[in-house]
C-alpha cells in the first residue's frame, strides 16, 4: 500500500500497523509519537491501528540540543 511518512512517499505491507512502521521507520528509538490523519495514536494502541493505503503519517522523536 501507499502511504505518505514525514512528507515522503513509501511504501508498507498491506496489513501493516503503526507498530510496524515504528518498528521499520524508528531505528531502535523508543521514544517516538505518531500522527495518522492528523490524530495521535497512542503507544498503547499501535500494534492494533492497521494503516490504509492514502494515509498520511508523521513519525517524531524529540531530539536533546542546547
Amino acid at each position: 500500500m501507499q502511504v505518505t511518512v514525514n512528507g515522503a512517499p513509501a511504501e508498507l505491507a498491506q496489513d501493516a500497523t503503526v507498530a510496524d512502521l515504528v518498528a521499520e521507520r524508528a531505528g531502535g528509538h523508543d521514544r517516538v509519537a505518531v500522527a495518522r490523519n492528523g490524530d495521535v495514536v497512542p503507544r498503547s494502541s499501535w500494534g492494533q491501528t492497521r494503516l490504509t493505503d492514502g494515509d498520511a503519517l508523521e513519525v517524531l522523536a524529540p531530539t536533546a540540543g542546547g
